[in-house]
Formats: C-alpha cells, structure tokens, sequence
C-alpha cells in the first residue's frame, strides 16, 4: 500500500488543482476535511464536492479535471477511468472493479487489510496526507471518521490505531478507558444512562425513572450549581459506583454477555474544549453526521477545518434536529414493530423516516426489545423518483459466523436491478420502488447461506 499512497501523493501534487469529491455521511467529511487541508498546505488548490453514491450518472457529471475521490470509488474504477483522465481514488469498501491505467487506487482490502474494520475513508486519507505533507495533526479528524464509520467497536486496531498512535504523540489524541455510552461530555448523567443502548441495561435503558434511582443507589448528586451534572462532571469514586451498580444489573438481567461492552477504550480530542460536542470522538462523529445528513455537508467540513463560529452553531442546531428525528424513528418502530423473515428482519419506514438517517436508525434499533439481535435487520425509506433506499446492519458475533452485508446487499440489489454495497457489518442499496419483496427474498436466502 505504500507503494500506491507514494503514487497518489505524487499524481496530486503536480496539479495545479484537484477537485475532491467524497461520501455524505461523517467518515466522507473527515475525509474531505484532511483531503483539502493536506493539498492546501502543499499549494494545490481545491475545492469539494459531496455525493450521496457514485454511479454511472454521477461520474459522467464530474468535470475533467484531476480528481481525488475518498471514501468512495472502489466500485466504479472501471468508469472512473473512462471518463476522467486523471483520477486518486482512496476508498476502503469492497472492491468491485478492475483497475485502470489512468486511476491510482488506494483501498486496504487490496492489501490484505479489513476496510470495514481496520481501516476508514478518513484514516486511509490521512495515510496519503502524511505522503503529501507533514500532516500528522490531521490525525483527530481522520478518527472522527473512523469513530463515525463505527470502526472502534473492538478499540481501533490494525492501521486505525497507528493513526491513533500518531495523534497521540502529537498530542491531539488521548485513548482512555471509560463507560462506553454516548454523551459523557454533554448530557446529563441521567440522560446519558437512559439513552445509553449499547449494553442494554435493563431497567435503565429508555426509562428515566430507572436511571434517576440507580444513581440515587449509587449515591450520585445529580445537580451541583449551574445545573445538571454530567459524567465528566463525577469524581472518580462515583464513576466506579455507577459502573458497579450498572454491572450488578446486566448479571441480574442475565446480560453477562453484554457487560464486557460496558466499559472500553474512548477517545477524546485534547485540544478541544472540556464539555463541548467536538471533545469527545463519538460526540463529534455525530455532529458531523447531523450535517451530512440533512444537506450541509460544507458546515461539518468547515468544522473539521477549525470554524468554531457560525459553522458551529449551524452544526449544533442540525444536530438538534438529528436527535429529533433519530427518537421519533425509533419510536416509530416500536410501535409498528418489525417482521421476522427466516434469517433477518425488516421494517418500512416509507416517508416517515429520511432516507439519509434510516440507516443510522437501523443500527440503533438493534438495542430495542422489538428487535432481534440474533438476525441482521434491513430498513427501507422512500428515496423518491421511484427508488427505494436500503440500510442494513448487523452484529460483530454475526459476522463473525459468516455474515457479509456487502455481498448481501450488492447480490440481491443486482437482482432487481438496483446497486449496492457496503461492509460485512453495516451495508446498503437502491433498488427501484415496488421491488422490495423480491429483494428481501433474495437477501433472506444469501444470508441463510452465509450463516449456514
């Protein structure tokens, strides 16, 4: 792969401009963030282009200039190369094409290393910085993405974590171990227990009632003055007792399995502000997120660049509006339930959920009672212009057994004449409107056949 990064950075530096071009969602910002700021620092001007995916259509669209394409790509070399003479394409999804003389391609899978798991969009874009340039302090973003492409559920390892190591030395990073829920920066602790999903506490879990009398067990005073009181607002005895009393209720719920997911490796961004969305890595990835998402792709990037102004605040009232819609969608699920297939489970959201963020809704809902963590759960939403948008996800122990969302998702996409791809563990599609139970037969097959 070093070959092939000393190739790209070469390629790109001898251009007088480079039009980049990458995926919406907080792993393609981060991207694009390190992409830009990387070719800038080495005088080659750019600008930035956001798509939700690439295909035939969309890269005819491009104008000819030279291109770096990241964290996407890796599906349509083939085409890249037709129809754009200059072309880096730095993408970490499974391949699909063959090569081509005009495109340098960068992709870990080519070399051995797991792209789902090993190695993000970002982190593959900042190991091509590093060749362009002394770029090393781009490594907190490049995380940001990596954390947003859910590649930390086991710590970040493989080439993810010699990026982490290099942020650390540069004293942008820190690795620590702490409870695993989101919003140890911002929420109230309460809050923060009650929407914590991953291990599902029973009892405490979607239940502020539960959540308010097991710190209270604990001993924790929740307001201090000026407010609520948030976890990096406890001492270090009462960290210990509420992680104590939330073990105690997993091995009393018979969730000894999910116990060890209670407390892992986190990271925090030491030159952000204490108490802000940008401090913690998971808390940023979502802001970014809440950009891509609803169509502001420019106000996540300008935060990745350092914009703590108006681009900040934008993002902060878009992130608003995330959370808003990620608990109406799941609550909509709850209530409408899921339908159980021999090998997976599915929900149509129609128009009552994005199409952008249905996928991120899957993923939480694995954490529902509705929903069945034994068999991967596939989400449709109304995409308009007669399509329909397909987000899957599964478990670490599935894959593990065999499943590959990827090939899923791409094989029964091309069944009815859609495309799609994606990881092992999270994937997705666009099929045409009308074809979803052919396309879920045809998904329920592969998988009982990958899961045997």
């Amino acid at each position: 792969m070093k070959r092939r990064l000393e190739a790209a950075a070469s390629t790109l530096r001898g251009q007088d401009f480079v039009r980049v071009v990458s995926h919406i969602d907080a792993d393609g910002l981060a991207s694009a963030a390190v992409a830009t700021v990387a070719l800038g620092r080495a005088g080659v001007k750019n600008d930035v282009r956001f798509l939700k995916q690439l295909d035939d259509e969309a890269i005819r669209d491009l104008e000819e200039v030279p291109t770096l394409l990241t964290d996407l790509g890796s599906a349509a070399i083939g085409a890249i190369g037709e129809w754009l003479d200059t072309a880096v394409v730095v993408d970490h999804h499974e391949p699909r094409d063959a090569e081509a003389e005009n495109v340098v391609h960068v992709n870990p899978h080519l070399f051995g290393v797991d792209g789902s798991s090993e190695l993000s969009g970002s982190t593959a874009t900042y190991l091509l910085a590093r060749e362009i340039g002394e770029n090393r302090d781009l490594s907190g973003v490049a995380v940001v993405g990596a954390v947003g492409d859910v590649q930390d559920r086991d710590g970040l390892r493989g080439l993810n974590r010699l990026v982490l190591r290099e942020g650390e030395a540069e004293g942008v990073l820190e690795a620590r171990k702490d409870i695993s829920f989101f919003g140890k920066q911002t929420r109230p602790v309460h809050k923060m227990l009650e929407y914590g999903g991953d291990p599902y506490v029973p009892g405490v879990t979607g239940s502020e009632r539960g959540a308010l009398d097991l710190l209270d067990s604990a001993g924790v005073e929740l307001r201090e003055e000026g407010g609520w009181r948030r976890w990096i607002d406890l001492s270090r005895d009462e960290r210990s007792s509420v992680v104590s009393a939330l073990l105690r209720r997993l091995m009393r719920g018979n969730r000894a399995d999910s116990a060890e997911r209670l407390v892992r490796e986190t990271y925090v961004l030491r030159e952000e502000e204490e108490g802000t969305e940008l401090r913690d890595v998971s808390e940023f990835s979502t802001l970014l997120n809440a950009t891509a998402r609803y169509g502001h792709p420019g106000t996540g990037i300008a935060v990745c660049r350092g914009d703590r102004g108006e681009a900040l605040d934008d993002a902060r009232d878009l992130l608003r509006r995330h959370r808003r819609n990620l608990v109406e969608g799941l609550e909509l699920i709850e209530s409408g339930g899921v339908t159980r297939l021999d090998n997976l489970q599915y929900f149509h959201a129609g128009d009552e959920i994005l199409d952008t963020v249905v996928g991120i809704v899957a993923g939480m809902s694995v954490n529902l009672d509705a929903v069945d963590r034994s068999a991967p759960i596939v989400a449709f939403a109304a995409s308009g212009e007669g399509e329909v948008k397909v987000s899957s996800r599964g478990t670490g122990s599935l894959v593990r057994r065999g499943l590959n969302l990827a090939e899923s998702m791409r094989l029964a996409a091309e069944a009815v004449g859609g495309a799609g791809g994606g990881h092992d563990v999270a994937a997705g599609a666009t099929i045409p409107e009308g074809r979803e139970d052919d396309f879920l037969a045809e998904v329920d097959r592969i998988t009982g056949e990958q899961l045997g």
